[in-house]
């Protein structure tokens, strides 16, 4: 199985095509997905990458962080999982009183 890395501070203009090219320097990229706002369909500054071997996303975290690419430079890290639990999800306890 794959892991999913986040992937800050893009430029506007950065394409999926830019990242992917990136990212295969290191190890085969199975996907990369610029995140849009959907009101305006610009970048949002942020995109995931998700790399098809574990060590080579390892590999790519410590390589490519600090990477400058389109005149900014990238901050390259572990996704969070937001399938486990979601956004603000319950804090666990009992039933409330």
């Amino acid at each position: 199985m794959g892991k999913k890395l986040f992937v800050g501070n893009l430029a506007y203009a950065v394409t999926e095509d830019d990242l992917r090219q990136l990212f295969e320097r290191v190890g085969p990229c199975e996907s990369a997905s610029v995140v849009m706002d959907r009101d305006t369909g610009q970048s949002r500054g942020f995109a995931f990458v998700m790399m098809v071997n574990p060590a080579d996303a390892e590999r790519a975290k410590k390589e490519l962080d600090g990477t400058e690419l389109h005149g900014r430079r990238l901050r390259v890290d572990e996704a969070n999982d937001q399938s486990a639990g979601g956004r603000g999800g319950s804090r666990g306890g009992g039933p409330r009183r």
